[in-house]
């Protein structure tokens, strides 16, 4: 009885093994169903968007390794300022002859180049600590400069061609989605950044960051559509510079805007903070994290904010709005009053005040661009941002080793009303050239 209950046993076995393949090849088949049943448009947006959300943390966590790790090796806030020099200044020429490039050669291109570049760029910071130049530096972070705005105008750019004509509030949805989502993560990449700081160091972080995005790369390399961004016509090089006027203004109102923001936040703020206040790396880069994902998020809602058909009017009414913040704050701890609340709770309203100003940027710029060759007039714009940011960058080190934080803050009121006076002349509608 024994053996033959054994027996049976073993059949049940058998039959509930041979029953488990069919049971998950069925599930499988239910589930490559219903992603079939996706709109093409809506994969190929979700799986630019997991490119840009991986590329992006790896970017906010590299910067903060790179500030705090070289701050506590002893250099001032000038050096550290240059180290990211070429990070901004290739940016600027990534950005005028990347658009180039896309139309040329596809944004599947560009996006991909971007996630191998970085992926070199973090490997040249895995050398000892004795390599670690200043030279050696600057250059991997020119590499991740390049990188960043490759990834960055390739998905900008890659959601013009995604959208149908006319639908204004969905193009402005997915924009505002993507960049709400993608300085979100940013600002996550800011606590990692701080937190594998203080667990495995400075060389194991760029390991780690470095394997997860060649996964992203190879997923990247299968599945990313081949003809996205490709301009019918092979636009020449000469025609890098836009010849439109509304994205000439709002390129320069963007290079004000950006600078108005680094000049304070990406050298000044994490030094002051570590220096005045007394935080250490996880506290400061926890702080400067959940800033950022506040401002992602409200980036990501704007368009209830602003309304889905928002023109030039609303751009110059939020920059002037933005201005008026940063002048209490710089007037406030300039003062003493309270530096300390002043600051947190000051950078809380700005953060606010600038995502919106950030997100109705970018719905306009993709709204303004032409549809064949989108990449060209985005990548322009996107050269006077990170033209702004290069200004801000440098003037971050420079005026707060001369004069401390409440300097930065003045200039960066000053960019900010400047940003809100060049708005005017952006025109109310935002009807695309063909």
């Amino acid at each position: 009885m024994i053996l033959v209950d054994l027996n049976k046993v073993n059949q049940n076995t058998s039959s509930n093994t041979s029953q488990l393949p069919e049971e998950i090849y069925g599930r499988m088949k239910v589930l490559q169903s219903k992603l079939s049943s996706i709109d093409r448009s809506i994969k190929q947006y979700l799986l630019i968007t997991f490119n840009y959300w991986n590329f992006t943390i790896t970017d906010g966590a590299l910067r903060m390794l790179v500030v705090l790790y070289f701050h506590q090796l002893g250099y001032t806030p000038l050096e550290v300022a240059a180290l990211f020099l070429f990070y901004e200044f290739f940016g600027v020429v990534t950005n005028l002859t990347g658009g180039w490039l896309g139309a040329r050669l596809g944004l599947n291109r560009t996006m991909n180049i971007g996630l191998a570049m970085q992926v070199i760029a973090l490997g040249m910071l895995t050398v000892p600590a004795t390599m670690l130049s200043v030279p050696w530096v600057m250059a991997a972070q020119a590499l991740s400069g390049i990188a960043k705005d490759l990834n960055k105008m390739s998905a900008k750019s890659s959601i013009k061609m995604l959208v149908k004509d006319g639908a204004q509030g969905k193009l402005y949805k997915w924009i505002a989605i993507l960049t709400g989502s993608k300085n979100a993560l940013k600002g996550l990449g800011f606590f990692i950044g701080g937190l594998l700081l203080a667990l495995v160091g400075f060389k194991y972080a760029m390991v780690i960051m470095a394997a997860v995005l060649t996964a992203v790369l190879l997923l990247s390399l299968k599945m990313l559509d081949s003809n996205i961004g490709k301009a019918k016509a092979k636009p020449k090089f000469t025609e890098l510079f836009s010849k439109s006027g509304p994205i000439n203004i709002l390129s320069a109102a963007r290079m004000f805007l950006f600078g108005a923001r680094d000049v304070w936040f990406v050298i000044a703020l994490p030094i002051y903070l570590g220096s005045t206040f007394g935080w250490n790396s996880e506290e400061v880069g926890g702080f400067l994290a959940l800033w950022v994902i506040g401002y992602g998020f409200v980036q990501g809602i704007a368009p209830r904010i602003t309304g889905q058909n928002s023109g030039g009017r609303a751009a110059m009414l939020w920059a002037a709005g933005l201005a008026i913040v940063t002048t209490f704050v710089a007037y406030g701890v300039q003062t003493g009053w309270h530096p300390q609340p002043v600051i947190i709770i000051g950078l809380l309203i700005f953060g606010g005040l600038f995502a919106v100003n950030s997100s109705l940027h970018s719905y306009l710029i993709v709204a303004y661009a032409r549809e064949d060759g989108v990449s060209m007039d985005v990548g322009f714009y996107y050269m006077a941002n990170a033209m702004g940011r290069l200004i801000g960058t440098i003037l971050s080190g420079w005026l707060f080793e001369m004069s401390g934080l409440v300097l930065c803050l003045w200039v960066s009121a000053g960019f900010i009303a400047a940003a809100s006076v060049i708005s005017l002349w952006l025109p109310k509608e935002h009807h695309a050239p063909k």
